[in-house]
């Protein structure tokens, strides 16, 4: 029987594949050998994602390995790091973030400088940092404000008493500040509308898929976050990979075009910090409230719009599990300049209402 002819008025396969979807299938990497070793990667890369992530991890092994610089400090207060920096970690694995067996705190960040890596350990009541890479003074010489040096936790009064023993608990507790803006929008960002989980694995796998090995002699596998310029050029199946809907993905592209502006936010009193926030379309008073407690170390923004965190204080101060953003900023009021410190107090003392339903449902977008 002979092949019928083509209609013309059939759809071509790639439109096919672009009513489906957005993209057309990966093909399989072909394979030269009868052992399996793949041939090298022709396929096209039309956003230029690919080369750009190669020649920056590229440059990034190239770049001369600066000596290390080094500050010690002392605190005049009690510190602890975990309660300090703690805030910073997002999510178990973290490649930004690290916890070593010797109780040190590595963070891997970019800098208005650069790229850098920061060791820092607390030896009786000494803090000692060693920083690698083009940002590392910048770092050094902001290590008192990122130990809370800024912090006033002599203007706080408890005016509870679980509030009073988690204060009294709590003494090594003060609140950071970063001075980095897209450090913390971007994984706020990804927090919004989704579990923790779901935000912790987006964050792991865009920071190692499209980041820079952090200078220095870092643990195995953390990463520098991407520059604007990188995040900018994230193909959108890349988003789609990492569980990241086209919402969040779209207001962190708006964010990363307006880096410079919003860098700017770090100068700034923390309300008008917040109102420049909200001014990108996507970015609303909780995500604004998440950035401005580390960048600023605010003790006044208090987190609204949380799925949790109004009903885990209602609980804590009052037994009543059902309390609402309007409650809670209620009982709170008697904390006013000092609303996110005793939020933080409220969560360490860690008496939270007993589950009754199932955890929300884990929806892996990515396999769609």
């Amino acid at each position: 029987m002979a092949t019928p002819a083509p209609s013309s008025l059939a759809p071509r396969a790639s439109t096919l594949w672009r009513m489906a979807g957005r993209f057309p299938p990966r093909p399989r990497a072909p394979y030269g050998t009868s052992k399996g070793t793949p041939c090298p990667d022709t396929r096209p890369d039309p956003t230029g994602a690919r080369t750009f992530r190669a020649a920056t991890r590229a440059t990034a092994a190239a770049r001369p390995e600066a000596p290390a610089r080094s500050r010690a400090w002392t605190p005049p207060y009690q510190a602890d790091l975990g309660l300090i920096l703690g805030v910073l970690r997002r999510g178990p694995g973290d490649p930004a973030f690290r916890l070593t067996q010797d109780r040190a705190v590595w963070r891997a960040s970019r800098t208005p400088e650069g790229p850098a890596t920061l060791r820092v350990t607390l030896r009786a009541g000494r803090a000692e940092a060693t920083a690698w890479g083009p940002g590392a003074d910048w770092f050094l010489d902001r290590l008192p404000e990122l130990l809370g040096a800024a912090d006033t936790p002599e203007a706080f009064t408890p005016r509870h008493r679980l509030v009073a023993d988690s204060a009294r608990r709590a003494t090594g507790l003060r609140l950071t500040k970063t001075g980095l803006v897209l450090e913390s929008l971007i994984p706020s960002v990804l927090e919004q509308k989704v579990t923790a989980d779901e935000a912790y694995r987006a964050w792991r796998r865009l920071l190692t898929r499209h980041g820079e090995p952090a200078p220095g002699p870092a643990p195995e596998r953390m990463a520098v976050m991407p520059d604007p310029r990188a995040w900018s050029l994230i193909p959108s199946w890349e988003w789609h990979r990492a569980g990241v809907d086209d919402k969040r993905a779209a207001t962190i592209l708006r964010a990363v075009r307006l880096h410079s502006r919003l860098e700017r936010a770090a100068g700034l009193p923390p309300e008008k910090a917040a109102a420049l926030l909200e001014a990108v379309p996507g970015i609303g008073p909780w995500t604004s409230a998440e950035v401005v407690q580390r960048t600023h170390g605010a003790p006044d923004a208090v987190t609204t719009g949380d799925l949790h965190l109004p009903g885990i204080i209602g609980y804590a101060l009052t037994g009543d599990r059902t309390t609402d953003d309007a409650a809670m900023l209620e009982l709170l009021a008697p904390y006013a300049g000092q609303r996110h410190r005793a939020a933080r107090l409220i969560l360490l003392a860690g008496r939270v209402p007993p589950r009754r339903t199932p955890k929300m449902p884990y929806s892996d977008i990515s396999r769609l």
